[in-house]
């Protein structure tokens, strides 16, 4: 409902508080209110929401969409603030075609289930889009075992590349069961990680910016889960498939934004 609809929509409720100001206006400037008038006003209100219970509903309903509404025009703000962080650090991963024109970045945690059902939609997009750059943000919200693991896998990065790096991510990703340090680690050994520097590089002060830095990314976007997607200036929460995001990416290419009017 647009708000010009919803205010004829109210404009009984306005005319029963405009009794407020008649009487406001008939009493002294620094008088308050009796409670007999007080009583009226509230009973003449209360009669037309009575009468009219559909309108609450309609507020109800349009103030969950004005607020949905700012929430991702905050978000669209952020993202533009923060573009440097988000789309150009050199403390993620950057993987499929580091070149693209079109960067896809990931939020997600390595014991998220949500991440990993999201891994093969991912996947298929890096393989089948060319011109795809995908950067991936440990967001370990998930438990310590959860930042045991980022810790690990941001270390990994300086050893692994490209490629390389992407076989461990998908992985560890797909570990069963908890994912933590000892898990992190073993994936690390079994791919021929040298692992005196990676315990060094996981206890760095380097890898500790790192993840603090995404942090302060989710925290000023308001992320509270994974996946979490970003692809130009839109939020894109939960694993909302493949044909969704190459939808979003196909209209990005099209019009320059991923929903053309």
């Amino acid at each position: 409902m647009s708000y010009a609809s919803l205010r004829k929509r109210l404009k009984g409720v306005a005319l029963a508080l405009g009794v407020l100001a008649g009487i406001a206006a008939a009493a002294p400037a620094q008088a308050e209110l009796s409670a007999t008038q007080r009583s009226e006003i509230e009973g003449v209100v209360r009669d037309y929401l009575m009468k009219n219970p559909d309108v609450i509903r309609e507020v109800l309903v349009e103030m969950e969409r004005k607020q949905k509404a700012d929430e991702e025009a905050a978000r669209s703000k952020a993202v533009t603030d923060l573009a440097p962080q988000l789309f150009d650090s050199q403390r993620q991963a950057v993987l499929g075609n580091p070149n693209g024109k079109i960067t896809l970045v990931e939020f997600f945690d390595y014991n998220c289930g949500y991440c990993k059902k999201a891994l093969d939609d991912v996947a298929k997009l890096v393989k089948s889009e060319a011109d795809l750059r995908l950067v991936i943000k440990d967001f370990p919200v998930l438990g310590p075992g959860s930042v045991e693991a980022a810790e690990i896998a941001t270390a990994m990065r300086n050893q692994a590349k490209g490629d390389k790096y992407w076989q461990y991510h998908t992985k560890l990703l797909m570990t069963r069961g908890q994912i933590g340090k000892a898990q992190a680690l073993a994936v690390a050994k079994e791919l021929g990680a040298d692992m005196d520097r990676l315990a060094k590089d996981a206890a760095s002060p380097e890898t500790r910016a790192s993840l603090q830095e995404v942090m302060m990314i989710a925290d000023k976007l308001q992320l509270t889960g994974t996946p979490t997607f970003v692809l130009a200036d839109e939020v894109i929460v939960g694993a909302v498939g493949q044909d969704e995001l190459r939808a979003r990416i196909g209209n990005l290419r099209k019009c320059g934004k991923t929903a053309c009017g």
